[in-house]
């Protein structure tokens, strides 16, 4: 750490969301986080950055000495080998999501973590939302009672044939390592575990290539069920139009409803659990109310969010919102669902890594892109998700 109470920072792949990255912390909006360094193949990238050093490759970043920390907003495969790299070099380390491709990755770079002064973090800017914050801190301090079902369908996700046509890599096993699961719901996983906690068992029916000419997963609906007895239904898609962003949790004391950016909470007068028992009437629910739960600052600080609070860990030891560690398990949740569709099995949680790990190496075999993308490299496909 430099003795100026700074965190030099550097960044590893310039495209869209290592740019966004960039852009923040040049304006001054993460106090105490100062960019120093940038790399990406593509020099083009780098010349509008001035007074910093510019790197073709992030692994000479790594070893530059240029930085204290380092973001790694890489294509996704080489989440691994550089955020090993960095770490290892004794480097604060953020990586953007997802993790990594798949569990056996994580586990890898999460293994590479020994030394625990060095904070490590992954971006899940979600964990900021106000009304996310909200249902967590219902669930947890009870208000809730216990959670019965969930069901989220998150299919605002359009995606149209030309989008997938820009580059040969997009939606290919070898390319991006998946389709939807993996490029544009990491954030609705990770929340499914943070708010409701892992389940024990998925099953998951995965649709490839059904509304698009790509190799990868672009509808899915999967049943979760949760050592409680709770179920859960967890419906995407690239394909479907308008589309939906909708969140609903069904619990002992109510039902929340999160959509177009409202909270709503209908709270029942008695719990399920008492009047399921006690009423005499066959028919007769609950009274309930609607509860005005106060829910501001729309949809958070985001990504700076997170980079304060890694700033903050790396400076004053502050608890991470986001640690690396989380970032397991919603990569776990999306590679269940499809090792359950390849296999027409249900998958018991925690997830066997090998048995994924085996059926994405056969598809990554198997796959229309030849040209590896990632195997260490800083080329920044994940921007352009």
């Amino acid at each position: 750490m430099s003795n100026s109470g700074t965190v030099r920072i550097g960044i590893i792949g310039m495209g869209n969301m290592g740019n966004s990255h960039a852009q923040k912390i040049s304006a001054g909006k993460v106090p105490n986080l100062k960019l120093t360094a940038v790399a990406d193949r593509d020099a083009a990238r780098l010349e509008k950055f001035e007074g910093v050093k510019k790197f073709a490759e992030g692994t000479d970043l790594i070893n530059s000495g240029e930085v204290d920390a380092v973001l790694i907003a890489s294509p996704h495969f080489a989440h691994t080998t550089l955020g090993i790299a960095a770490l290892e070099a004794g480097l604060h380390t953020i990586v953007e999501k997802p993790l990594s491709v798949d569990k056996a990755d994580c586990e890898r770079l999460l293994a590479a973590h020994t030394d625990k002064n060095v904070v490590f973090a992954v971006m899940l800017n979600q964990r900021t939302n106000p009304c996310y914050k909200k249902l967590r801190q219902l669930i947890n301090n009870g208000e809730l009672g216990e959670v019965q079902r969930v069901s989220w369908i998150i299919t605002d996700w359009y995606r149209t044939e030309s989008y997938f046509a820009t580059s040969s890599w997009r939606a290919t096993w070898v390319g991006d390592g998946g389709g939807v699961l993996l490029n544009q719901c990491p954030h609705q996983l990770d929340l499914m575990w943070w708010l409701f906690g892992m389940p024990s068992r998925i099953t998951a029916n995965c649709q490839f290539g059904r509304f698009h000419d790509i190799e990868c997963e672009d509808a899915v609906t999967a049943l979760l069920e949760y050592p409680n007895g709770a179920t859960g239904v967890f419906i995407t898609s690239t394909g479907e139009a308008p589309g939906t962003n909708r969140l609903e949790v069904a619990a002992d004391r109510g039902k929340v409803v999160i959509e177009n950016g409202k909270f709503s909470y209908t709270r029942n007068e008695v719990p399920v659990s008492e009047h399921i028992v006690t009423e005499n009437g066959g028919f007769i629910m609950p009274e309930s109310w609607d509860v005005n739960i106060p829910v501001s600052g729309d949809e958070g600080e985001q990504h700076v969010g997170i980079l304060k609070s890694f700033t903050s860990a790396i400076l004053k030891g502050t608890e991470l919102i986001s640690p690396a560690v989380d970032g397991m398990h919603s990569v776990e949740i999306g590679n269940a669902m499809i090792l359950s569709a390849v296999e027409d099995r249900p998958i018991d949680m925690p997830m066997d890594s090998a048995a994924f790990a085996k059926v994405l190496k056969e598809k990554v075999a198997a796959s229309s892109f030849r040209e590896p993308v990632g195997d260490g490299g800083v080329e920044d496909l994940e921007g352009t998700f």
